[in-house]
């Protein structure tokens, strides 16, 4: 009865899909349609609430309501962090600073309240309820620190890209070779997804000018929204498969008690 996906190689391409579409989406939306950072936030606060209220009342896992959470949660994490240093004048220390105090009280109310971490067993109101308060302050994070590195550095958004995806492979390999503890694996991986996929999306979407390869955020946007579509109705199929299977083995035990 786990309401979240397995976490495989599918996982994390759509997740860091998810994260690009999160980086391109809000800027299309707050500075190409000029709505501006607050009333973006505010709309996209309100499709996410609904979002995920959907995702709360569901029984079992649903990739398409599951994803769409995922897609909005970036949106909606990147542009907190974003109205608190763009309108509000909060550096990016502070607001990295903020985020990951944030996210560890939330880990210590998690654990303290269930014992445990692990995504594996999302099977609760109150387990669910942490692990997305957990999924939005590790966009929100990610970005802050993600911003306050690349733009500390000056490193463009190639090098940014190529840095954040060396970090990830590090996290891999620690935990490959050097067995670190899964949970901590999945969630420093998950942080960092995050400003992996921005930099990434910026290298796409950006104009030439500014170091990007010139698509624009609707092109991008819409470019990996498609396949996000493309691989989530896999993954639901998938997942109407396995439920089958589950109700096919609970009939033949039941017939078999009945014998």
């Amino acid at each position: 009865m786990n309401k979240v996906p397995q976490v495989t190689l599918l996982f994390w391409i759509v997740k860091i899909m998810a994260t690009t579409v999160g980086e391109t989406a809000a800027d299309f939306l707050s500075s190409d349609l000029d709505l501006g950072l607050l009333r973006t936030t505010f709309v996209m606060g309100a499709l996410l609430l609904t979002a995920l209220w959907a995702q709360l009342r569901s029984r079992n896992y649903s990739p398409p309501i599951y994803w769409i959470v995922v897609v909005l949660i970036s949106i909606v994490g990147t542009l907190i962090t974003d109205n608190l240093v763009d309108n509000f004048g909060v550096s990016l220390d502070l607001t990295t600073t903020v985020f990951a105090l944030a996210l560890s009280i939330t880990f210590a109310a998690w654990y303290a309240s269930e014992k445990t971490l692990s995504i594996h067993h999302i099977d609760t109101p109150k387990r669910e309820l942490f692990y997305w308060a957990a999924i939005l302050f590790t966009f929100a994070l990610g970005t802050a620190a993600g911003d306050g590195l690349a733009e500390g550095l000056s490193i463009g958004y190639a090098l940014s890209t190529l840095l954040f995806g060396a970090m990830i492979a590090a996290v891999i390999l620690a935990h490959q070779l050097f067995k670190l503890d899964a949970v901590p694996a999945f969630w420093i991986a998950y942080i960092l997804t995050r400003p992996f996929g921005a930099s990434f999306g910026d290298l796409l979407s950006q104009p030439t000018t500014n170091g990007g390869l010139g698509l624009g955020t609707v092109a991008t946007s819409g470019m990996f929204l498609v396949t996000i579509l493309v691989l989530v109705a896999a993954m639901a199929r998938i997942q109407s498969r396995r439920l089958r299977r589950r109700r096919s083995d609970r009939q033949a035990r039941s017939s078999m008690r009945v014998l």
